[in-house]
């Protein structure tokens, strides 16, 4: 199998299902008026497309893409930080709308002896210096400037507010703009087809 050239005739119809709807939602979540929609339907299509991006990165040529990127921190908000976000979106749906999720370390370790993917994300990231980034949006001619914060203090019954560590609306589209050229590395630009 490690002989095989990539992607597979049945790689390729996976990864044409999983790109077009990525690729829909993501013209869907990047214009403005998206944002004008009830925070209860925003949610579940910011649910929707992590979830696709997850699903795209089992695809090996683009977790070796991701493995290899020597981009300061562009690994781990890569690897971490999305997960970490697309972990608190689906093991916590019990919120209607970003700003109102929140996690704490007595629930999500509850139902497991050893520490959680969340967990772990938060313990090595408390009291860690905020991330700043930009990004560059073409189709308004903007550049919008972000801060990805850390918690302070990530005790046993703190609550921890997603929307404090990221924003929904420019924490979004940042981190569909990093899918995207992840994403996009596997594309074949050359083809019409």
């Amino acid at each position: 199998m490690s002989d095989q050239i990539h992607p597979t005739e049945l790689e390729k119809e996976f990864l044409e299902l999983a790109f077009n709807r990525f690729y829909d939602l993501f013209d869907e979540i990047m214009v403005d008026s998206f944002w004008n929609q009830d925070a209860s339907i925003r949610i579940y299509i910011i649910k929707e497309i992590f979830s696709v991006y997850f699903e795209i990165l089992k695809y090996r040529p683009i977790q070796w893409i991701i493995g290899n990127e020597r981009r300061p921190n562009f690994t781990n908000v890569g690897k971490d930080l999305m997960k970490f976000v697309r972990n608190v979106l689906f093991h916590f749906p019990f919120f209607e709308s970003w700003d109102d999720i929140w996690i704490k370390r007595s629930i999500i370790n509850l139902f497991s002896t050893k520490p959680q993917s969340i967990d772990r994300f938060l313990t090595s990231y408390e009291g860690k210096v905020e991330l700043k980034y930009r990004f560059w949006e073409e189709k308004y001619k903007k550049m919008t400037y972000i801060t990805i914060e850390f918690p302070k203090d990530y005790g046993l019954d703190n609550k921890i507010f997603l929307k404090n560590i990221i924003s929904e609306k420019d924490g979004v589209k940042f981190s569909l703009i990093f899918m995207d050229s992840i994403l996009k590395s596997q594309l074949d630009l050359n083809n019409n087809g």
